[in-house]
């Protein structure tokens, strides 16, 4: 499991997330190559079945980048979009699978660095975790 290379997805809303990401590559700002953005019109358009769905085609953790609290373009889609998360979360560890796997974030537009810091946390928390179980038991 040493070489074990986590596959990370991140959903990243247009306004904010996206746009930190593009600044952290504008700024050469290091973070993991494994991490795969989804570009989304808003967080809050992430339903939990593209969560679930995240996980089933083979992401060994997923996290959803919205906007600040009280700085969303579409005026709570960051809100319901951590509701959904925390659902999602209640939902994997019903089923066997470690909710750590799954988080909520925000961010502003301008916080390339946070978005860099974010991603390598992130993908060093689900390497300690180990790959998914979902994977694991497709892979049977």
């Amino acid at each position: 499991m040493e070489n074990f290379e986590p596959v990370i997805v991140a959903f990243c809303c247009h306004y904010c997330a996206y746009t930190a990401a593009d600044m952290a590559g504008s700024q050469r700002l290091p973070y993991p190559a494994n991490v795969k953005i989804i570009r989304v019109p808003c967080s809050g358009k992430v339903d939990a079945l593209h969560i679930v769905k995240a996980f089933e085609k083979g992401a060994d953790g997923v996290y959803v980048a919205g906007c600040l609290e009280g700085d969303c373009h579409f005026k709570s889609g960051n809100t319901r979009a951590g509701r959904r998360v925390a659902y999602v979360k209640k939902y994997l560890e019903e089923i066997g699978i470690e909710s750590e796997r799954l988080e909520m974030v925000t961010m502003s537009a301008g916080m390339g660095y946070r978005f860099a810091q974010t991603a390598t946390e992130i993908t060093e928390k689900i390497r300690k975790l180990g790959p998914s179980p979902i994977k694991t038991a497709l892979a049977l």
